[in-house]
């Protein structure tokens, strides 16, 4: 998954506890909280389930690929872009759109869109704004969040990589390192993935 569930946890406490109660009024924030998470694990899910069945397919062509010296990233890139387009799914990376943040500004745009309606369902939920002012606000808070987090990540990585010997992308000794100071650059900016 593009983000950590503990921080989808920590974006959807956090934009719940920004909507209310200038933008929202609710005697319930958690159940704020809860249907945002929801709905942004659902969409990022999407794309997972989608990079699965991309894997799939190649398992299934992986000796005609190794015998023709097709490269596997390639072929992963061009059948997940058809199955995007075929789908007309909205990319989540934003690295793959040229967005500076793990989820694309049109994946946060989309979820807003998707966000409003399952508002207007929550019980004991009233707008104090237009419907789109609050759209709005909730783009601009998952998009200061996710620049947050985006410079942590980056921090992290340069950790990982500045250490005395060199430790391989992807390993696991990299992936534990890179999410303890992941966990500790959040922590400076007063991020704590740990609560809930």
């Amino acid at each position: 998954m593009l983000l950590a569930r503990e921080f989808i946890a920590y974006l959807s406490r956090q934009a719940a506890g920004q909507l209310i109660p200038q933008f929202l009024e609710t005697p319930a924030p958690q159940a704020l909280a809860e249907l945002i998470h929801d709905l942004v694990l659902a969409e990022l899910e999407v794309e997972d389930r989608l990079n699965d069945e991309v894997r799939d397919i190649l398992e299934q062509y992986s000796d005609y690929m190794r015998r023709e010296g097709v490269s596997y990233q390639e072929m992963f890139r061009k059948i997940k872009n058809t199955l995007i387009a075929q789908r007309k799914v909205i990319r989540a990376s934003g690295r793959d759109t040229g967005d500076n943040m793990k989820l694309s500004r049109d994946k946060i745009t989309d979820i807003s869109h998707k966000l409003i309606p399952a508002l207007r369902k929550l019980k004991q939920l009233r707008f104090k704004k237009d419907q789109n002012e609050v759209r709005l606000e909730f783009v601009r808070i998952f998009s200061t969040l996710l620049q947050t987090e985006e410079k942590s990540d980056r921090a992290a990585r340069e950790k990982v990589r500045s250490l005395k010997r060199a430790i391989p992308e992807g390993s696991e000794e990299w992936d534990l390192l890179h999410k303890k100071f992941y966990a500790e650059e959040l922590k400076k900016l007063g991020i704590d993935l740990g609560g809930a």
